[in-house]
């Protein structure tokens, strides 16, 4: 799925950033005509049938880590151009893309010829969640950036499709039965009315590290938090495998327990697994469930904060001329697929 997502996407990408490329002066006398890429012309004010791009100096794609056959999708097209336009093709670290992609963003938008540092400025977090990675990384320059957490099992984007297939109603894949994000799908189940979240963090850290008893009777376990020594709930680290599971196992019994509900009043299911009330009891999961997740991430981003700000205050007492305690971290960068989660936004 996410292979063909690629395939049918990247095309059309290209195609768009083509056309932003900086156009070629008509009354340029240096111009070399192999640096010019002649395409269609899409707005009016061009009164000939094609307009002249600027050539790019070179072709940077993706290279790892990350899904083999999706980042080939990206591989191909980019020595596919590298070759036609003869210019250089580089290799860019699959996250280190992720977390500099804001500061492409941003220069891209400043006015050309113009000078520009760069948003946001070094040093800042980067929080990368998808479908296969979940990494904190500290970036203190372009090429240096040091992992502050990653996962021990598996990658947040997976945890959350495996919540979505157990909770969501067969009702909300049937009427989009070629959507293969299964974490929007979540989202928009548990949240159909945008804004809708209510949420409050958690006061202290021992609220965070509790379980949230609902009104249904379950509650879910808190990544870490009910280890025997209590050492693992400052651990830098990311675990999801015992959410997902405990997931999967209360949503089996919502359906049991509805199921013999219908049966006993003698009524026919419509696709809402155990009517209403089940329906009910399941966004009630969803919800719980992302918020359990994502308070496990904030959670991290959080003690490296307090580890920087705690070597940085060392450093202060060691060294006379430090400039105080205060961290000079003022960013967080949130990339991945997940980051596009409203209720991660919200926290």
């Amino acid at each position: 799925m996410a292979l063909k997502s690629h395939q049918e996407n990247l095309a059309s990408l290209i195609a768009t950033a083509i056309r932003s490329l900086p156009d070629v002066s008509t009354s340029s006398t240096n111009l070399d005509p192999t640096r010019a890429i002649p395409i269609p012309a899409y707005s009016p004010q061009y009164r000939t049938t094609c307009v002249s791009k600027r050539k790019p100096d070179f072709i940077s794609v993706t290279r790892g880590p990350g899904i083999r056959s999706s980042l080939s999708v990206g591989i191909d097209t980019a020595k596919g151009l590298a070759v036609a336009w003869q210019i250089p093709l580089v290799g860019v670290n699959h996250m280190q893309a992720h977390a500099l992609t804001p500061r492409l963003v941003s220069a891209l938008s400043e006015e050309p010829n113009t000078v520009h540092y760069g948003k946001p400025a070094f040093p800042f977090l980067s929080l990368l969640v998808s479908g296969g990675h979940s990494l904190l990384l500290h970036s203190k320059s372009l090429t240096e950036h040091a992992i502050l957490a990653t996962t021990a099992n598996v990658a947040v984007g997976d945890v959350l499709d495996k919540i979505a297939r157990a909770v969501c109603p067969p009702s909300i894949f049937a009427r989009e039965p070629h959507e293969i994000m299964y974490g929007r799908l979540l989202e928009e189940f548990a949240f159909p009315h945008q804004h809708d979240y209510n949420y409050v963090a958690p006061a202290t850290r021992g609220e965070e590290l509790s379980r949230r008893h609902t009104r249904f009777g379950w509650s879910l376990p808190v990544p870490f938090a009910e280890t025997r020594s209590g050492a693992k709930t400052r651990v830098m680290e990311f675990s999801f495998t015992g959410l997902g599971s405990a997931v999967e196992k209360i949503a089996a019994q919502i359906g049991r327990t509805a199921s013999e509900t219908t049966s006993e009043r003698g009524e026919e299911e419509d696709g809402r697994i155990g009517g209403d009330g089940g329906m009910e009891e399941r966004v009630e999961l969803a919800r719980e469930a992302m918020r359990v997740t994502f308070e496990h991430l904030a959670s991290r981003v959080v003690l490296a904060l307090d580890s920087l700000q705690a070597a940085q205050a060392a450093r202060s007492s060691a060294n006379a001329d430090a400039e105080g305690n205060a961290i000079d971290i003022d960013t967080l960068v949130v990339s991945g697929g997940v980051a596009s989660n409203r209720y991660l936004r919200t926290m």
